[in-house]
């Protein structure tokens, strides 16, 4: 298990976060991320993009050391749920809860448990491979980010070198820095291994490890396949909405003879 220095705060900050030591006991005296009673669910999301109904009725839980995969085809809302569960975009109907808290009820606290990270690149052609990391810890409230990340994603050799000269498997590399740059409990990945060649992969594999290790939670929607040991999964597809019931023919999408239409909410109103 790597050991990362912890980066310090330019403000005081009510998370207290810590990852293992080398022998896997918290360092400085810390606990495991937040640990205890820290639970992050969804109720009954549902979700629309450009007045298309996409999910519905989709629930999770996650506790500490938790992991969820997200599977199933384009299209099925698995950005757009990482998305959600970010922040990011207001879900049709449900809730996100932080410990029973509405995650709207108190945002900035939400963005600064939380990493997200996209499918896209966020590297800027400009900036050198250690700027990013600099530019990464200060939007999070750092002062610098955390020792030792280079070396972890073999990025070390190129530090000073612009990201318009970086691969796209270095770019993807670089772009997974963000999550070892300042701590967070709960990572959420938009196919993390995008670009990646089997040696980073590994590597990646070995961060989510370690971060779940020290209590942390990670959403990953992937196509590919990835070792997250006892993690749940949910199939998209299965909280998709039948087409049949978009037009109201909803004894036939369900099956049901005696199902009742007007138990089904009015997508058209949303």
């Amino acid at each position: 298990m790597n050991s990362y220095a912890l980066p310090t705060r330019g403000r005081a900050d009510s998370l207290r976060p810590c990852f293992l030591g080398v022998h896997g006991a918290p360092r400085n005296g810390g606990e495991l991320m937040n640990g205890g009673g820290t639970r992050f669910e969804a109720r009954v999301l549902a979700c629309i993009r450009g007045e298309r109904p996409v999910f519905r009725a989709l629930s999770f839980e996650l506790l500490p050391g938790g992991a969820l995969i997200l599977r199933g085809p384009n299209g099925s809302g698995k950005s757009s749920l990482l998305r959600i569960l970010a922040g990011f975009l207001k879900p049709a109907g449900g809730t996100v809860a932080w410990n029973g808290e509405d995650m709207r009820e108190a945002p900035e606290a939400h963005r600064a448990r939380t990493h997200y990270v996209g499918h896209l690149e966020a590297v800027k052609p400009t900036l050198t491979v250690a700027e990013h990391l600099d530019f990464w810890a200060a939007a999070k409230g750092f002062a610098k980010p955390t020792n030792n990340i280079l070396v972890a994603l073999d990025l070390e050799d190129l530090a000073d070198v612009p990201g318009r000269f970086l691969s796209a498997g270095q770019k993807r590399r670089l772009t997974l820095t963000r999550l070892l740059a300042t701590p967070a409990e709960l990572w959420l990945l938009d196919e993390p291994s995008i670009t990646l060649d089997d040696r980073s992969a590994a590597r990646l594999e070995k961060m989510l490890a370690d971060h779940r290790a020290g209590g942390g939670m990670a959403i990953v929607a992937t196509h590919a396949e990835i070792a997250l040991p006892d993690a749940e999964t949910i199939d998209m597809a299965g909280h998709g909405i039948a087409a049949n019931v978009l037009v109201g023919d909803a004894a036939q999408a369900t099956g049901d003879p005696d199902y009742d239409l007007t138990d089904e909410p009015d997508y058209g109103q949303w």
